[in-house]
């Protein structure tokens, strides 16, 4: 296929950036025709049909502050609106942020665009953290990327309702979607994946040992890791194991968590650039999140033989009891179990880890691309609407 793919940020860059790179590399890779428009480029994309950079003079980088977010974003539409009107393509895949111009410019010209969402419905991923930080008492304490923002809605709304549909990676992020009004079939399923390496997997001993739990994210409310201190530390698998957290803490959110963070067994590294290396290290991933799209971390676990213990709002792509153990969004207790369970059966955890190994192939980017590319076909299939209100 013919596909322009427009991301405003840092393509390549760890978080999102590596997400849409891989789409992109994936996609090329596959044999189609990609013309990329980013805001700058932290890693190339060889084989790249056109490359166009919105936000970098030669190889220097301008900073969205530089210039203010809001108009950084606006410039990056407009140079990819342009970018489009030069080229001939069959669908557009658009990232967010964005006021619209590139979308209404493909509406315009009968190509069929799509959005990508990265996580749940912008509103109800807003009402679920906030809802989070105010049962934990955090309230006004620190501003993430999920702190309500009305522009920023605004101008997500006018994206949305420009293009033919919205890319899903998980059930969780259609299900908000589909909540919130938008018909059944403007929601695509895609999924994500992860990127093989060269670290050695193995499945995980039946042999009597203590067990190695990690969590590897940012420390916020939102990904849920007061719930996972408060698992471990319930469980009996926190007397002789250990549960390492890498990942930078928000401030507030470190003094919230006060003295879990200094119980014995638990350890804190900081951010970890080689994620697979954390995750070779442990038995089993602790994710308790709130509120997610498809968390990377869950595909990068499977494929090191480490048992995903996750919240059903993580997005993860296993099946419970087979390639992990999956429970409802705060629901300590039932994590506390999972914990007990695979402290005390080895036998059950080498089978958890030898199966989510076995899973791993079918996790990959470039199994991710097929997918990708089926949301495309779906999309090219449906008539473009000239206007779409949710």
């Amino acid at each position: 296929m013919r596909v322009l793919l427009s991301f405003p940020h840092a393509l390549g860059a760890p978080g999102i950036g590596w997400t849409a790179w891989n789409q992109a590399d994936s996609l090329v890779r596959a044999g189609h025709d990609v013309h990329l428009v980013a805001g700058s480029l932290a890693r190339p994309v060889p084989g790249a049909a056109s490359i166009t950079t919105s936000l970098a003079a030669g190889r220097v980088r301008v900073p969205h502050r530089a210039i203010g977010r809001e108009r950084a974003f606006a410039w990056h539409d407009l140079v990819a609106r342009d970018r489009l009107r030069r080229v001939d393509v069959d669908v557009v895949h658009l990232w967010p942020l964005a006021p619209g111009l590139t979308a209404h410019a493909a509406r315009d010209a009968g190509i069929p665009a799509v959005r990508e969402a990265p996580n749940t419905h912008t509103r109800r991923a807003w009402e679920a953290v906030a809802a989070e930080i105010d049962r934990i008492g955090m309230t006004g304490a620190d501003r993430t990327a999920h702190t309500a923002d009305a522009r920023h809605l605004a101008m997500e709304q006018v994206e949305w309702d420009a293009v033919t549909g919205v890319l899903a990676p998980s059930e969780p992020v259609a299900e908000s979607f589909r909540a919130e009004g938008f018909a059944p079939e403007r929601v695509l399923r895609h999924r994500y994946g992860y990127r093989p390496g060269t670290r050695r997997a193995a499945v995980r001993t039946a042999a009597a040992k203590p067990l190695r739990a990690v969590y590897v994210g940012l420390g916020e409310p939102r990904k849920g890791l007061h719930h996972a201190l408060d698992a471990w530390l319930a469980s009996d698998a926190s007397g002789t194991g250990t549960f390492t957290i890498a990942g930078r803490m928000l401030p507030a959110y470190a003094a919230y968590l006060g003295a879990r963070l200094e119980h014995p067994s638990v350890r804190l590294v900081g951010f970890q650039s080689d994620v697979p290396a954390v995750l070779a290290a442990s038995d089993v991933l602790l994710l308790p999140t709130v509120e997610e799209g498809s968390a990377l971390v869950t595909y990068e676990a499977q494929a090191m033989g480490t048992v995903p213990l996750v919240s059903t709002a993580a997005g993860a792509m296993l099946d419970h009891g087979v390639h992990g153990l999956v429970h409802t969004p705060g629901d300590v207790g039932a994590l506390t179990a999972q914990l007990d369970l695979l402290a005390a059966d080895r036998g059950e955890l080498a089978r958890l880890s030898a199966s989510a190994l076995e899973h791993a192939p079918e996790l990959t980017w470039d199994a991710a691309a097929v997918e990708l590319v089926r949301a495309y076909e779906t999309a090219v299939a449906q008539e473009v609407p000239d206007a779409v209100t949710v």
